[in-house]
């Protein structure tokens, strides 16, 4: 089992769930109450509470995703760098990687990938609201169009990226 290429893989997980992170911290910093930012100039395609409450829901959901995504990778990165030992038989020190649970790297690595995905499907719901309360409902008869324009490739690409996500976790998972 090549360990180098899963420390560096639980690494890219961990950097790019940081960076969600910091996105999921930006959009709850900001606040959809201020009157002052919103582009909606019909009051009837103003969003009710609900839609607001959706929002902060579905942001803390996808920063609880991704910090158990990047948990669970930092943990196996540990256990397998725990797992190397010096070699006394060598003058020089030197490392050699010893016995890692591949069974338990796998389904961690997987664990980690599908908590990516639920995070970026949560932080994609949480998006959609901000786009309502930004520029409308999306049922608002007079001002939706600039809230669906917005929102097509955002649930066109981003269930997109996940499936080919998934599909090459999965294929790392039963190749491996």
């Amino acid at each position: 089992m090549t360990t180098s290429i899963h420390i560096t893989a639980l690494d890219g997980v961990v950097n790019v769930n940081s960076l969600f992170t910091f996105a999921v911290f930006v959009g709850l910093a900001w606040n959809p109450r201020d009157p002052n930012n919103s582009l909606i100039s019909d009051q009837i395609c103003t969003p009710d509470p609900h839609v607001m409450e959706d929002m902060i829901a579905f942001h803390i959901y996808s920063f609880s995703s991704f910090l158990f995504s990047s948990i669970v990778a930092l943990g196996l990165k540990q256990a397998i760098r725990l797992s190397r030992t010096t070699s006394p038989s060598d003058s020089i020190i030197s490392t050699f990687l010893g016995h890692v649970n591949k069974g338990l790297v796998r389904v961690g690595m997987l664990v980690s990938g599908v908590g990516s995905a639920i995070g970026c499907v949560f932080l994609m719901l949480a998006l959609i609201n901000v786009v309502q309360i930004k520029l409308g409902t999306l049922s608002c008869e007079t001002g939706s169009g600039h809230s669906v324009a917005a929102i097509v490739p955002l649930v066109i690409l981003v269930p997109a990226a996940l499936l080919i996500y998934v599909s090459i976790v999965l294929y790392a998972f039963l190749i491996s």
